[in-house]
């Protein structure tokens, strides 16, 4: 497939005819270039950045998908919406649609060149509870890391909750880093616990998965950095699970103390 047909089904809603990562010499390199490119197309018709997904970074769901480190994906003025806490959303047009309960941060600025976790840490607005709604464009959800990478990311939709100024929570990069870690996230479908999920999942913790991130787009030809203004969510505290129209769920952070809750609309 090139990637105006990876587009084409993106629009479309629909599962891929075959893995992109049986292509011979399909590799990671190969794969963020078509997503670029996805990219490229999507703002020449108008679309916007925003920021950025980071996926994978929960290690405790690596072998259950056979992915085994953290992508990234662009996220969308078409796809990002914010909510003081309840969002009502359409499934239409996700492919195999999966929720995932996030930590989503707000920059500044731009991180100046080889920042460390405290130059990070001051370039941060806001901080706030998420939910992902990721999909698959392979049936079953039965896919490489390259078929990631090469379906954005695995991005569908991503619902930004309550924001909490990041010196309301803490005054340094490393006691961020510790009470996120600390932290829980408690993931419920309509009023029955689900999961209950922890900060040290995502790459010891939320913050440590935006110094991944920079280092990868840093290194990753034609990426763009992250801008002021930008949204990053930091990866799944649980497992993704399926959802359906006429269901809602929830998930209520220690650490920013607030919940969010989406309603999936018929």
């Amino acid at each position: 497939m090139n990637s105006q047909q990876l587009l084409s089904y993106h629009d479309k809603g629909q599962c891929w005819p075959q893995a992109i990562s049986s292509t011979p010499g399909y590799d990671i390199n190969v794969a963020y270039r078509d997503a670029l490119t996805v990219r490229d197309l999507r703002i020449a018709r108008g679309e916007i950045p925003r920021g950025y997904k980071i996926g994978f970074t929960n290690r405790t769901i690596w072998t259950r998908y056979n992915v085994f480190g953290p992508v990234w994906g662009t996220v969308w003025n078409t796809t990002l919406t914010f909510c003081s806490g309840y969002q009502g959303l359409s499934l239409n047009g996700i492919c195999q649609p999966r929720i995932e309960p996030e930590i989503v941060f707000g920059f500044k600025e731009t991180p100046k060149s080889d920042a460390t976790i405290e130059d990070i840490y001051k370039s941060l607005e806001w901080i706030a509870p998420g939910f992902e709604i990721v999909q698959s464009h392979m049936p079953d959800w039965k896919f490489e890391a390259t078929d990631t990478i090469a379906d954005g990311g695995l991005h569908g939709r991503l619902i930004v909750g309550e924001k909490s100024a990041i010196s309301s929570i803490s005054n340094s990069a490393y006691e961020l880093h510790e009470l996120l870690a600390k932290a829980t996230a408690t993931l419920s479908r309509d009023d029955h616990q689900v999961e209950v999920g922890v900060g040290t999942n995502v790459l010891d913790s939320p913050l440590h998965a935006l110094e991944h991130l920079l280092k990868e787009l840093r290194s990753c030809p034609g990426s763009t950095d992250v801008q002021p203004g930008d949204v990053v969510t930091t990866g799944t505290w649980t497992d993704a699970y399926p959802v359906k129209s006429g269901e809602s769920w929830r998930v209520s952070f220690s650490l920013p103390k607030t919940s969010l809750t989406v309603h999936f609309e018929d």
